[in-house]
């Protein structure tokens, strides 16, 4: 378990997560909104974890990250989309993506995936063109 601030930043220097049983967890919260289901498991202020978990054909419509990213697929298969061309992710593959470049993600099968976030500092959020999520 870990211990955060009042702004959901992690106090832990570290922590460890049993990713079965996260998933395990994810599945138990059903019926999940759009068909997805998101849990930030680490967050500090540049860097952020989050296990993400989908039903088949359920889609994160184009977004971006103001931070670097990478999705590795733990389970199942999903299509990721960056400018007009799809990659097809399945169990074990890692995909990594520039900031801010916009792509969407659709689930092939029941799937579970870790997005990965480098963080921009607040100063570089501030001067974006654009805001992603959160800050």
């Amino acid at each position: 378990m870990t211990t955060s601030r009042d702004d959901g930043n992690m106090i832990d220097e570290f922590a460890r997560f049993d990713l079965k049983q996260e998933m395990t967890d994810a599945q138990s919260k059903k019926p999940w909104t759009a068909g997805h289901y998101a849990k930030t498991l680490f967050k500090k202020e540049d860097f952020r974890t989050v296990l993400i978990a989908m039903e088949p054909k359920a889609r994160m419509n184009e977004h971006h990250a103001d931070g670097t990213i990478s999705l590795q697929v733990l389970k199942g298969q999903i299509q990721v989309s960056v400018r007009g061309k799809s990659q097809n992710l399945s169990e074990s593959s890692l995909l990594t993506l520039s900031a801010s470049i916009p792509h969407e993600v659709e689930a092939l099968t029941d799937a579970a995936f870790l997005l990965t976030i480098s963080w921009p500092s607040n100063s570089e959020l501030l001067q974006m063109k654009h805001r992603g999520y959160g800050t």
